[in-house]
């Protein structure tokens, strides 16, 4: 799944930020969704192993395939930063997965941010004034926002009570608020690149919700906080 997310988030990044790059997109986005098959094992030599070869390969391959020279630089930071972005962050899935309790920390996380996304949206819709970051997201309230950590909280608690019961309340309740602050950076930060492109939605893959990146936004930058997050409540795991 998250090699399938990553290829389909890959390519709607790519779609916005490089429209006139057809030749290379599809490659692109085919390498950089390899780097959480390579993690499933926690090989972070084989990790680094990957995103070497992407940026070198990625650099030659533009070499090579000059547009208007005003771009290059720009489509090669594009290039790099989409495979940061979307593979890169949502492979701490994949580690989170071979933790103590992994499937139970992905739980977690799917609560808060499902949780705190409803919330955010109905607390904004009906009390939501002041406005959050209307640059970003016109749409988007302070109210809405406290909501949405308040949901975050409620999300968690009852992941734990479903899923993780040994896990102490309080740090349900730490997961939450970091998980679900970063979580809605994630929104606003994927809300910044729709914007400075131009569109609406990453994609049309969900109709009438947008793209995979529509859906994964929250999840991109809680997931590598949720993976240090558990290795320091698992006590001992490597960071």
């Amino acid at each position: 799944m998250a090699f399938v997310f990553s290829l389909l988030g890959l390519d709607e990044f790519y779609r916005m930020t490089m429209p006139e790059r057809r030749f290379e997109r599809i490659p692109a986005a085919l390498a950089g969704a390899c780097l959480p098959l390579v993690l499933q094992h926690g090989d972070f030599r084989a990790g680094m192993l990957l995103l070497v070869t992407l940026v070198l390969a990625s650099a030659i391959l533009l070499l090579f395939r000059l547009r208007e020279m005003p771009r290059m630089a720009a489509d090669i930071a594009l290039l790099w930063a989409g495979y940061l972005y979307v593979p890169f962050l949502l492979s701490h899935l994949v580690l989170v997965r071979a933790l103590p309790h992994g499937v139970a920390w992905i739980f977690i996380l799917f609560f808060v941010v499902m949780c705190g996304d409803s919330a955010a949206f109905y607390v904004g819709s009906a009390i939501g004034k002041h406005r959050l970051y209307p640059e970003v997201s016109p749409k988007k309230s302070i109210e809405g926002a406290l909501g949405g950590l308040v949901g975050s909280i409620g999300g968690a608690l009852l992941a734990r009570y479903l899923f993780y019961p040994e896990l102490a309340a309080g740090y349900a309740v730490m997961a939450a608020l970091l998980l679900g602050t970063l979580g809605q950076i994630g929104d606003l930060f994927e809300s910044m690149i729709k914007r400075s492109c131009g569109v609406k939605d990453s994609g049309t893959i969900f109709p009438g919700h947008g793209g995979v990146l529509d859906r994964l936004d929250s999840m991109l930058f809680a997931a590598p906080a949720l993976y240090y997050f558990a290795c320091f409540v698992s006590k001992g795991c490597l960071l």
